[in-house]
């Protein structure tokens, strides 16, 4: 006879507990395999630890050795390997070796063999009347390392060993080879190559047989770190502007971005730059770096006490050896951040200085750039900046007539319009179907004032853009103004305001009056231009608002700005209500315009193909919109 299958409950509890041991088995060998994994890790980094020599213990050896001294020569040998050569000559002390010329002023370090100090001639930190140049490294803010792994699994750090210094001049440059040494013929070596009326400086790296001694079937890491030194009045203002920028995908230049800590990958780096807003510490590739890496982190957490420095910048960028050795081509540059200066040296440094994207960058590059450019060579900074903004204004007159001119039309209409809307009120589509047909027989664009307005925008954005990285100004005085680049204090605050800042700027309160007055004067025309739409927000609220809202926006957040970027605004609200009141005055009548719709009402109408579109959609709306009702 033929038995029902039956729930075997012990079955079932057998095969749960199978599956709970397999799956902790499971767990427990990933877990077994993530613990030798991080142990392998941490003794990976111990293994490193164990091999890199210690920066104490060279120093320590090398104190007072000399060729003669066998057994500290001996001792050298069991730390440095091949390089106790090099530590036993002559060079091995901590002397410097200057080039200079009528731009720089650069110290190169016999430890480590790397620029210990640069020092700018022809500028002053925070105002002209300092006696202190900027200078971009020194006191130990940058640190430049080539990591040397030999081939009895040492690792070595070259800011650790001593180079040997080999000064040669000429007339138009100065070559200086430093030299760390294995052997009378076999070094690494940086050749730095300084030539006159410049801020650009040729730099090798490379390695003449060292095959023997290092281990070059991996790359060796350069790393090169900076701290920037603040170098201007307002600390919040230079470091915003301080950006960790870089070139790598075959030309796109990038930044790290503006957050406390900043990681960035790249892909063939052909460029490194630190930029300290108006001054810039850039180190050029010919030969694309792969896999280089590069971090920037913020110092400035608190401006009343982080005083000192801007950005702590760091970069790895990994050596490849060819054939045995290394052989790299570079450029340093050490220098103002001058657009026209980068542009110079047709290397694609100039995108570092921050001009705006898309048109606000053409808008910049090919108008505001050589215009003031222009402008400065023959004026005072500030009366270039009266001169360029009024030329900049009467530019762009005829679009603020057209802008208007709309709006004047659109003021004549109103009462017609608001008739529409009143007599069509229940029935949305008949009304917006009246008021275009109204405005095709006036021969009134309603859109013709919106147009005009945003064609303006991108010359108002890209002013912000211009005026916080023209180096021109800095240090430029004008009436009260004793450094366009900064704020133009005229009053020190005993407290701290939050977002204002403790002091009190005068052209940011000019130009929010003048903002004031300029929208006091146009939003009553606006928003009688503007018909009140059933359903949509009130525009003559919207603009009364706007009227006090702005202007104190400008007070605030310009307060610590540069004071050219507010003289900017100041002038040209001035001039755009000056334009505006001439154009109202002799070339605006409300009757005339008046006149000119009625005349066109009379005038048959050829309705344009976007015209024709709008009154087909209206029309299949409202058929569709009968059709069903009937249902």
């Amino acid at each position: 006879m033929e038995q029902k299958s039956k729930f075997d409950l012990n079955s079932l509890i057998g095969f749960a507990l199978i599956f709970v041991i397999i799956l902790w088995m499971m767990m427990n060998n990933k877990t077994s395999e993530e613990k030798q994994q991080e142990d392998k890790a941490k003794q990976e980094q111990v293994d490193k630890e164990k091999k890199t020599v210690p920066a104490e213990t060279i120093v320590e050896t090398l104190k007072d050795t000399t060729v003669a001294d066998t057994a500290k020569v001996e001792k050298l040998k069991t730390v440095l390997g091949s390089f106790a050569y090099s530590a036993t000559l002559p060079s091995a002390k901590d002397e410097v070796t200057t080039i200079e010329n009528e731009f720089l002023v650069l110290k190169v370090a016999n430890k480590g063999g790397y620029v210990s100090e640069v020092t700018l001639k022809n500028y002053k930190r925070f105002d002209k009347n300092s006696n202190e140049l900027v200078s971009l490294i020194k006191n130990n803010n940058s640190s430049f390392n080539l990591e040397l792994k030999t081939n009895d699994n040492r690792i070595l750090n070259s800011k650790d060993l001593y180079f040997e210094p080999t000064l040669t001049k000429n007339a138009d440059s100065q070559i200086l080879s430093m030299k760390l040494k294995a052997g009378p013929n076999e070094f690494l070596e940086y050749k730095y190559v300084l030539n006159n009326k410049n801020y650009m400086l040729d730099f090798e790296i490379q390695t003449q047989g060292l095959a023997k001694v290092l281990n070059t079937s991996k790359a060796s890491n350069l790393e090169w770190d900076l701290k920037t030194y603040r170098n201007e009045k307002s600390i919040s203002y230079e470091n915003r502007y301080a950006e960790l920028y870089f070139e790598h995908k075959d030309g796109k230049v990038d930044y790290a971005g503006l957050g406390s800590q900043e990681d960035e990958n790249l892909e063939n780096a052909t460029f490194i730059a630190y930029k300290q807003h108006f001054f810039s510490s850039i180190l050029l590739s010919d030969k694309p770096i792969e896999g280089a890496s590069v971090h920037s982190t913020n110092l400035v957490k608190d401006e009343k006490i982080d005083t000192i420095f801007t950005k702590q910048f760091k970069s790895i960028l990994p050596l490849a050896y060819k054939n045995g050795e290394l052989d790299y081509k570079m450029n340093w540059y050490f220098g103002p951040t001058d657009y026209k200066i980068l542009n110079s040296y047709d290397r694609n440094i100039e995108d570092i200085v921050q001009l705006g994207w898309g048109i606000f960058g053409w808008i910049n590059k090919f108008i505001f750039v050589p215009l003031f450019g222009f402008l400065s060579n023959f004026m005072s900074l500030g009366i270039a900046i009266i001169i360029f903004t009024i030329l900049i204004k009467l530019a762009m007159s005829p679009i603020t007539f057209k802008s208007f001119l709309s709006q004047a039309k659109m003021k004549v209409l109103r009462p017609e319009i608001s008739e529409i809307g009143e007599k069509f009120k229940k029935d949305p589509m008949k009304k917006q179907q009246e008021t275009m047909k109204l405005y095709n027989t006036a021969g009134v664009n309603p859109m013709a004032g919106c147009i005009p307005a945003l064609i303006q925008i991108p010359f108002v954005y890209a002013s912000f853009q211009f005026f916080p990285s023209a180096i021109q100004l800095r240090q430029q005085s004008f009436l009260w103004a004793d450094d366009l680049s900064s704020f133009d204090q005229i009053f020190k605050l005993p407290f701290r305001i939050p977002l204002y800042g403790d002091h009190v700027s005068l052209f940011p309160i000019l130009a929010a009056i003048a903002i004031f007055f300029y929208m006091k004067m146009t939003s009553g025309d606006q928003a009688m231009a503007q018909p009140q739409q059933e359903g949509m927000p009130d525009m003559g609220k919207i603009m009364k608002v706007m009227i006090y809202i702005s202007p104190l926006m400008m007070l605030i957040f310009f307060n610590s700005y540069g004071s050219g970027l507010s003289l900017y605004n100041f002038i040209s609200n001035l001039i755009t209500i000056g334009i505006m009141l001439v154009i109202k005055k002799y070339f605006i009548d409300s009757d005339k315009i008046h006149a000119q719709i009625q005349e066109n009402k009379t005038k048959p109408k050829k309705e344009s193909k976007f015209q024709k579109k709008m009154r087909e959609m209206m029309e299949q709306a409202e058929a569709q919109k009968q059709l069903n009702k009937k249902k």
